[in-house]
């Protein structure tokens, strides 16, 4: 089983950046992939990003690609989001989870464990 916590979110102006972290406790952290998803009100969860065990790949939305950057830190068990150039239509709530198959899966399904996510609002 693996427990994981997301934080960083917060209200920004649009052009502005923020940092999402996800610390994760459990199961070994470097033995097992990681995405990011959001969700928008009213809309169904998209995939955002994700990256390998040991950080050597990573696959991005197009709709973030360019802007956003995700990369992790095995020591310290925490898989990071950095945001740049954030446009209103980023904001959601931005969801961390696990996927112990190790793909880089687009799909929610592949993922096994959620975090309870954090709020992102870009305004304006």
């Amino acid at each position: 089983q693996v427990q994981l916590v997301e934080s960083g979110g917060g209200l920004v102006q649009a052009g502005g950046s923020l940092r999402l972290s996800c610390a994760a406790s459990g199961r070994t952290f470097s033995s097992y992939a990681m995405g990011w998803f959001r969700q928008a009100p009213g809309k169904e969860r998209e995939f955002v990003a994700a990256i390998s065990w040991n950080g050597g790949r990573t696959r991005y939305s197009d709709s973030v690609k360019g802007r956003f950057t995700i990369n992790r830190d095995n020591s310290e068990n925490t898989v990071y989001l950095q945001m740049n150039s954030l446009e209103p239509e980023d904001t959601a709530i931005y969801y961390c989870a696990t996927n112990f198959a190790g793909g880089l899966a687009l799909s929610s399904y592949a993922y096994d464990y959620w975090g309870q996510g954090t709020q992102v609002t870009v305004s304006s």
